[in-house]
């Protein structure tokens, strides 16, 4: 018998799937999976390590300063090495999401359709093949953005390369918009995709569309500054082919009011008082008079919203706590937005002309956010206050987006590191290798060190040395 073997030895979720009683079948995998199932359980690993704030593998919300820990403070200070935190988002990326997909597409190839199928099975096999490329492309683009030059061409096959060579980060960006382009054409709305297997999207392949343009846009515009050419030529086909028009477009993952389905955050703040509101966006947020923060937090401190200093412990009862939302099982995670969208939009206009008027669009990027938190009334007056500022673009974009992004943590880092805006401040605590500064990339998983030591070391001296200060290389400023 054949056997299709799920990556993980995590039960599959949401999906049920068949199991042979051969004694010599290991009873901790999954036989003869569906690429249906496949699917679900990719995106929800996927989604769970975006959303979760796990100090073992998402600590991003700690970096960009919107929350810090009460007792254990080793995360805010950048000491990721004690919990394995590479080696966790590297199982959780190539492992659980990439490897899922892989199998999914490896399926999908194999399969031979029924007689009755044989009308209507190229086009669903295109659809399903486009859309598992479009959640690798965005898998990788994730990977290259936390690590730099990473596995990427031999990085899938490992019967065939057991010790994947590392590519080159700005390859890999020229192969992933090369490839999403392809993905984006071979969707069709005449054929059916994944149906209810597909949490984001449930099949909607008229939504992939959006999505893929939307992802297309946010490749284009990391490339900014250090290939303007391609960025411009990315960005405009994003446009030109259809983004995400409202927050009803937005890549989410809907958790279930039950275990093991909750959302991640809901998982990890009700189980321990282990965070409390970031002083940096605290301070930002009642200097600005965001009303946004009565959502992001919650427990006003004498009538005020009070953070702890980034990288230093701090009483739960004394300080403010992440908001009512993080507490509801149900909340989804979101992969990409409309609001994100919106702020690319900006961004592209600032730059290049692109698009529109940068200040609509910078308006527009602002209320969707406060639209998204359910305060659509206030963005008015919050934007009369705080207007868009042609003469430093970057600032008015780079500050805005980090607010609008806090559910969206490592979205938000990237716009941090691009634009160089909010100007964030490491604690004086934090601890040497970080240099005095902010972490701009996460250092290569010790495992990898020790078990593709060659390909390992090469990639750190490409890149110009393992650490958390080495520049992505589409950070130039």
């Amino acid at each position: 018998m054949k056997k299709y073997i799920l990556t993980s030895l995590v039960a599959m979720l949401f999906v049920g799937c068949s199991t042979s009683d051969d004694v010599n079948t290991d009873q901790h995998a999954t036989y003869n999976t569906t690429p249906e199932a496949l699917i679900t359980y990719a995106q929800k690993e996927l989604s769970d390590y975006m959303t979760t704030p796990n100090v073992n593998e998402n600590n991003f919300r700690l970096t960009m300063q919107y929350w810090q820990e009460t007792i254990y403070v080793n995360e805010s200070n950048y000491d990721f090495t004690n919990r394995n935190v590479s080696n966790n988002v590297w199982t959780d990326t190539y492992v659980n999401t990439l490897k899922n997909l892989d199998q999914a597409r490896r399926t999908i190839e194999a399969y031979v359709p029924t007689f009755q199928e044989t009308a209507t099975w190229p086009g669903i096999k295109k659809n399903q093949l486009a859309v598992i490329d479009i959640m690798q492309v965005y898998t990788f683009q994730v990977i290259v953005d936390t690590y730099g030059d990473v596995p990427y061409t031999q990085a899938l096959d490992i019967e065939a390369y057991p010790l994947p060579k590392y590519d080159k980060a700005s390859d890999i960006y020229a192969s992933l918009i090369s490839r999403l382009s392809v993905d984006i054409n071979n969707l069709s709305a005449g054929s059916d995709a994944f149906g209810s297997g597909d949490i984001f999207y449930k099949g909607d392949v008229g939504q992939w569309k959006k999505f893929g343009n939307s992802l297309l846009l946010k490749l284009g515009m990391a490339l900014a500054d250090v290939n303007p050419g391609l960025a411009q030529t990315t960005v405009n086909q994003a446009i030109a082919g259809g983004l995400m028009a409202s927050s009803g477009d937005d890549c989410k993952f809907q958790y279930l009011d039950s275990s093991p389905n909750e959302n991640p955050i809901y998982q990890e703040v009700t189980s321990r008082n282990d965070f409390i509101a970031g002083k940096t966006l605290v301070d930002y947020m009642n200097t600005t008079a965001d009303p946004r923060i009565s959502v992001y937090y919650r427990g006003p401190i004498n009538g005020q919203y009070v953070g702890q200093v980034i990288g230093s412990p701090g009483a739960f009862a004394s300080f403010s706590k992440p908001g009512v939302f993080t507490r509801d099982a149900t909340t989804p995670g979101v992969l990409l937005s409309y609001t994100e969208v919106k702020f690319y939009l900006a961004e592209a206009a600032a730059r290049w002309g692109i698009g529109g008027a940068p200040a609509t669009l910078y308006n527009d990027a602002v209320t969707s956010s406060f639209t998204d938190w359910g305060m659509a009334s206030d963005a008015a007056a919050y934007l009369v206050a705080h207007p868009y500022n042609a003469a430093n673009w970057k600032k008015s974009i780079g500050e805005q987006a980090w607010v609008a992004m806090y559910n969206q943590a490592v979205t938000s880092w990237n716009f941090y590191r691009r634009l160089d805006y909010p100007q964030l401040i490491a604690p004086t605590t934090a601890i040497p290798n970080a240099g005095g500064k902010v972490p701009v990339r996460l250092q290569y998983p010790p495992a990898e060190s020790t078990t593709n030591g060659t390909n390992n070391s090469a990639a750190s001296a490409a890149i110009g040395g393992d650490k958390l200060t080495t520049k992505i290389f589409w950070d130039i400023n």
